[in-house]
């Protein structure tokens, strides 16, 4: 779409304009789709009318649940009241939803406090939606009082819905024409911290001083999941540019196992750790950081790399039912992710020191392993592309690093579950004790989690290893979205920080549908899980620090960003020692000729004659090895280092 950042959005249009196809798109990529049906049957004889909604039913992916609102159109507004954050409803469409209004079942009735009533649920609907109606305002004046009547209600609602969404767009002949966006709907905003040109920031960015008591720092924007839109690269960004034709059908993006995805530079970033041996510095060097130096010059593609400057935090929420959950506070996740999106907490105060965007997106809900697959394989081509289309906002926005952190019930034994299928591990071996909100070891609850695990596995002895088939069977959404995510930045060229089970086992998935993916990760701290430490002994990803913290996912790796950043900042400040300066082309002493006094010339240093080789063997005193002695020949080579 060309305008985002909406989360209420109404699609005008005229009959067979395409109205409906293009509502359907803005919500494709969505997890989560609830298809609120407002038309009535009609007349069972009306064929004609019966083939539109066959039609419009036959559109539907299986993965979205559909919704009747005909019976009652209060419903509507309830419907919309009680939707959940993670949803995404699609109410198509406004004019069958008045002519339920108008029928004679429903009268009397009072239809312009109904409709204010429509527009007041949109206002507060915690959802985004995506309504349909038809414009009825360039038609003639209807003859009859019944026509009349109908085109008077669909008005009114359609002035008072438009009023409440963020963003209205009229379709004419397939084309869409924005007639509001928010950019135009709403006051326009402070700079934030970091520019995010296709993702609006959400307006409740707060200080510090609403929540705690050091109002001196800023906390970042927090943006709320969006679905992704057109991308729109900003000229002279090649630090992320796209870097080949990816497959693509009429639904969108194809993931597949074995694609071919861009690696990082193999000479960079060699070249970059042997440049830190040549640094002006009082003591021996960087110590096991110059990794850091090394993986920053891979991937962006130059010997001296530069410190990430925007860096976008994405937060995965996404619970896990059953067993796989034992031992968590009910609804301590949605708080986490709550007080992330209100700017509260480590991860945020966190990502304020940083200078970090922070976004929440919520993640499909994964059912309980142990007796059912966690996803639909539908909602896994979903989940997968809607992480890819979250590294490509983020790359299409200038961001530089993502950090991949995860806060949900149930995902370190969903990871778990992920490492035993992939890698051959033990549930109890990999599985971190279970720890209660007073401090104390669950046992009971770590012993639910293990069983949990085996008998996911046991059910899925004879289903296949395929990434995807890993994903619905045992990973659930978050690591879905996870995996895709790891997945766009790697073919935008965006590094990724990891931190926790998720991002980790989201890693070994993605080495099945593109092996480039590890190498364009870095793990900052293995956290002491034990899950995270296999699959980083797997992935080839060593630790860089051993801090043992636990602050939750994504927040250890900004507890380590400014000392990385720190790293690369020094790397790439830094001079060449004086004593291995050498001669170049600034040296005023390289324009002298050279002396041609034998007294000064150095046979070590002379310049190989070119009739001579540059090397002989020796030849050996007789039966056995060669002579060990002094070679009698003169030094015709260049001194080596």
């Amino acid at each position: 779409m060309s305008v985002d950042g909406w989360n209420t959005v109404l699609v005008l249009g005229g009959i067979r304009s395409g109205k409906s196809e293009f509502a359907e798109s803005l919500v494709t990529d969505a997890p989560v789709v609830r298809y609120v049906a407002t038309a009535p049957e009609g007349d069972p004889e009306d064929t004609e009318w019966a083939t539109r909604l066959a039609a419009h039913r036959a559109r539907r992916p299986g993965s979205w649940t559909t919704e009747e609102t005909t019976e009652d159109p209060r419903r509507l507004a309830d419907v919309l009241e009680s939707a959940e954050p993670n949803e995404m409803l699609l109410v198509d469409d406004l004019g069958g939803w008045v002519t339920v209004l108008l029928d004679p079942d429903h009268q009397p009735a009072d239809d312009v406090a109904t409709i204010a009533e429509l527009a007041e649920a949109i206002r507060g609907c915690a959802a985004r939606v995506v309504l349909v109606s038809p414009e009825v305002g360039l038609s003639l004046v209807p003859t009859t009082p019944l026509g009349r009547a109908f085109t008077d209600a669909l008005g009114a609602a359609n002035r008072a819905v438009a009023d409440a969404c963020d963003a209205v767009v009229l379709v004419v002949a397939g084309q869409p024409v924005w007639l509001k966006s928010v950019a135009t709907a709403t006051e326009p905003a402070a700079p934030a911290t970091v520019t995010t040109p296709t993702v609006a920031a959400s307006p409740t960015v707060t200080s510090l001083a609403d929540a705690e008591p050091t109002p001196e720092v800023q906390l970042p924007d927090v943006l709320t999941h969006t679905p992704p839109a057109i991308p729109t690269q900003e000229p002279g960004n090649a630090w992320a540019a796209p870097t080949m034709a990816l497959p693509m059908v009429s639904t969108g993006l194809v993931i597949q196992p074995g694609m071919e995805l861009p690696m990082p530079d193999e000479y960079a970033g060699p070249q970059a750790v042997d440049r830190l041996t040549t640094l002006d510095v009082p003591g021996a060097g960087l110590g096991v950081l110059d990794r850091v130096v090394g993986f920053a010059a891979a991937t962006q593609g130059t010997s001296t790399p530069a410190p990430w400057g925007s860096v976008r935090v994405l937060l995965l929420h996404g619970d896990h039912a059953g067993g796989a959950a034992a031992g968590t506070v009910a609804g301590e996740s949605a708080r986490r992710a709550a007080q992330a999106r209100a700017g509260q907490g480590a991860l945020a105060r966190l990502a304020a020191e940083s200078g970090a965007s922070l976004q929440v997106v919520d993640t499909p809900a994964s059912a309980p392993i142990e007796d059912q697959p966690a996803l639909a394989p539908e909602q896994v081509e979903s989940a997968l592309r809607y992480g890819w289309r979250l590294a490509e906002q983020a790359a299409d926005a200038g961001v530089q690093l993502l950090v991949l952190g995860a806060c949900g019930a149930g995902t370190e034994a969903a990871a778990a579950a992920v490492l035993a299928a992939t890698a051959g591990a033990e549930p109890p071996a990999v599985l971190g004790r279970v720890i209660t909100d007073s401090g104390e070891i669950d046992d009971a609850a770590w012993m639910i989690r293990c069983a949990a695990v085996r008998d996911a596995l046991h059910r899925t002895r004879r289903s296949s290893r395929g990434a995807k088939d890993i994903l619905a069977e045992l990973g659930g959404g978050d690591v879905a979205v996870a995996t895709g995510v790891l997945l766009g930045a790697t073919a935008r060229r965006v590094p990724v920080l990891l931190d926790g089970p998720v991002g980790l086992a989201a890693g070994m998935v993605s080495r099945d549908l593109a092996g480039q993916a590890r190498h364009w990760c870095l793990l900052a701290d293995h956290g002491g899980h034990p899950a995270v430490r296999l699959a980083a002994d797997v992935l080839g990803l060593t630790p860089l620090l051993d801090l043992r913290m636990d602050l939750g996912e994504g927040a250890n790796a900004l507890v380590a960003l400014p000392l990385l950043r720190s790293v690369l900042a020094l790397s790439a400040a830094l001079p060449v020692h004086p004593s291995l300066a050498g001669t170049d082309d600034t040296d005023p002493a390289a324009d002298e000729p050279e002396s041609t006094d034998p007294s000064y010339a150095d046979p070590d240093l002379t310049e190989p004659d070119s009739t001579e080789p540059d090397f002989a063997e020796p030849e050996p005193a007789g039966p056995g090895p060669a002579s060990t002695g002094a070679d009698e020949q003169p030094a015709t080579g260049w001194r080596a280092g």
